[in-house]
């Protein structure tokens, strides 16, 4: 039975166990999770040495992760079988007749990642039947930064809008980087802090005044001269501030601008839902479109993808970082 990750954390919290776990979802961070809960919360510490197993796929055989499913657990109701990078396992097919008849004692979880299982295979339907399964996608980009939001408030931190949307300009959908980095905010704030830029730029190393959500916003307003001075700080610093990355920041932003044109004369909760934004930030794009027309915004587009192709040494013309920003932000402005 397919179930999203929230509600298969749900039920490990509540020690409501099944025999078997497949995670195969698109979202490597979400099958992560999964296995960390069950690998370091469900027996304790003097249970795992006796009644828990880690495989890995790439050096596992399926009788061996037989064998260890069907051992009986020690001093334990529980014993726990875990197969990371299980896409890796040599003779899965095989395993069909275990998750058809599981043992009741043992938890066993194959962590699937960076593929998907072929569904036309007779075990897809066997595990679907037997198992429970974590079949997620990755979540858009509109979307990382009310996750963002969630994912402070389980560390006890409050995230607001604003601040979620910094924090995913400059660290992109990598939700396991993203949750790293707020497991730092934690660790330095009390529980309950709402979390400020000054606490971002201090804890997680983002400029609250040298980012790409303050770039596009100086580009929305007209301001050339911030937006060179940001330029110059990003050429500066590469390494934090990859190009690539900036170009697909560009590239989003300049999308939605074109959307936010076409629908200038709706409502906020029209356009948010259009632009598929935070209400709280629809204003800005509202601004920003009545500085650009039509023309403008597909020439931006066009100056994104010359950018891009740059960025990867696709072109003839050698230039660096900061002739590659320059030349980007003069073609908009002019």
């Amino acid at each position: 039975m397919s179930q999203t990750h929230t509600a298969i954390l749900k039920d490990l919290k509540a020690k409501k166990y099944a025999p078997v776990y497949f995670l195969m979802s698109e979202e490597p961070y979400f099958t992560d999770l999964i296995t960390e809960h069950i690998e370091t919360q469900i027996l304790d510490e003097g249970e795992r040495s006796f009644n828990q197993v880690v495989m890995y796929g790439k050096e596992t055989h399926f009788k061996q992760v037989l064998d260890q499913a069907r051992q009986y657990p020690m001093m334990s109701p529980h014993r726990v079988v875990i197969v990371k990078e299980a896409q890796e396992l040599g003779g899965l097919d095989n395993l069909e007749s275990y998750f058809s008849q599981p043992s009741p004692q043992t938890i066993l979880v194959l962590a699937y990642k960076h593929k998907k299982l072929d569904k036309r295979k007779k075990i897809w339907k066997t595990i679907k039947a037997n198992a429970v399964v974590l079949e997620g996608k990755k979540l858009y980009e509109n979307k990382i930064p009310s996750y963002i939001t969630s994912m402070g408030s389980e560390e006890g931190l409050q995230i607001s809008p604003k601040v979620a949307q910094v924090i995913a300009e400059n660290l992109g959908t990598d939700l396991s980087k993203i949750a790293n980095e707020l497991k730092k905010l934690s660790l330095n704030l009390d529980k309950g802090t709402a979390v400020t830029l000054d606490h971002v730029e201090n804890y997680i190393g983002i400029n609250k005044d040298y980012n790409v959500f303050e770039l596009q916003k100086a580009i929305g307003t007209r301001n050339k001269e911030k937006a060179y001075r940001i330029a110059q700080y990003f050429a500066s610093n590469k390494k934090a501030h990859p190009i690539q990355r900036n170009v697909g920041a560009f590239y989003s932003y300049f999308s939605k601008l074109l959307v936010a044109k076409q629908y200038e004369r709706s409502d906020n909760a029209t356009l948010a839902k259009q632009l598929g934004v935070n209400p709280y930030i629809v204003g800005e794009y509202k601004s920003a479109v009545k500085n650009y027309d039509f023309a403008q915004l597909r020439k931006a587009i066009y100056l994104i993808h010359e950018m891009d192709k740059r960025s990867k040494g696709l072109d003839i013309k050698h230039i660096d970082d900061l002739g590659m920003y320059q030349e980007f932000l003069y073609g908009v402005f002019n």
